[in-house]
């Protein structure tokens, strides 16, 4: 009774395939060909930034660990230099000073005070983030941050700022000259650079939070800190790759009517 009731079993589920039928669309062939490779495509875009995050977490807690050096003069390959700590003594030079906007501590909007120092015994300049001040509540009185005086004994790790980024600024005059600006919402070193009448190093100190004269609240972000979140982006586009597929093949299934039933 037992071996009949479970052929007759069989027979029902062979019978419910036999009537299923694959029969994609052009259109839906289509859209998945596209998105699928799409979607993996965006996921290990995120997954390999993931990875270089985690590359430059590495550099900058060997940074950490070692003695300021003194700064270089030059750079033959200044990547090797990212959050290398270093020292250099010169004196604050207030009239390039720049704010860069639109930096958030503590749920708060405020500006980063960067600030040039004439190194000592060079004509050089090398850029010092001194840290984060509050902005005002009418964003057009800009906060009071001169530098303190006479000559500095600075060190801190080096920022190399980003040469790729979107930005709705101009800061061209008719005749193709910069215009100075005190507040800016990148820190582009090639536009400085070419704004200022001095030779400026191609990168910034981030001064170190141990420094107390001229400093303000310095808590320097870790290239750690978006790791997980370009991770959950690669999952989620693989995600979005494994739905499409699934979409694909649920919607190219189709039910095949029989002849019994299209007599009724």
């Amino acid at each position: 009774m037992v071996s009949v009731d479970y052929a007759t079993r069989v027979s029902d589920l062979q019978f419910r395939f036999s009537d299923l039928r694959f029969r994609p669309t052009l259109v839906g062939t289509l859209l998945m060909l596209v998105c699928i490779p799409l979607f993996i495509k965006f996921g290990f875009w995120q997954y390999n930034k993931a990875e270089q995050k985690r590359q430059l977490q590495a550099m900058f807690d060997r940074a950490l660990t070692t003695e300021a050096v003194e700064l270089p003069q030059a750079f033959d390959d200044i990547g090797i230099w990212r959050y290398r700590q270093v020292k250099v003594a010169g004196h604050y030079e207030p009239r390039y000073q720049i704010l860069l906007d639109n930096q958030v501590e503590q749920d708060r909007v405020g500006y980063h005070v960067i600030t040039p120092l004439k190194i000592g015994g060079t004509e050089k300049y090398v850029l010092v983030d001194r840290g984060w001040i509050a902005a005002n509540t009418d964003r057009n009185q800009l906060p009071e941050v001169l530098p303190p005086a006479g000559e500095q004994q600075v060190r801190g790790h080096l920022w190399l700022p980003a040469d790729k980024f979107y930005s709705l600024e101009s800061d061209a005059r008719s005749d193709g000259q910069r215009l100075w600006k005190t507040v800016w919402q990148n820190m582009d070193m090639a536009a400085y650079r070419q704004s200022v009448p001095a030779e400026v190093l191609p990168l910034v100190i981030r001064l170190d939070a141990e420094i107390k004269t001229g400093g303000y609240l310095r808590q320097w972000p870790a290239p750690a800190e978006r790791i997980t979140t370009h991770i959950g982006y690669a999952y989620q586009w693989f995600g979005f790759a494994a739905a499409a597929l699934l979409i694909w093949l649920f919607t190219s299934i189709k039910w095949q009517e029989t002849s019994g039933s299209s007599n009724h």
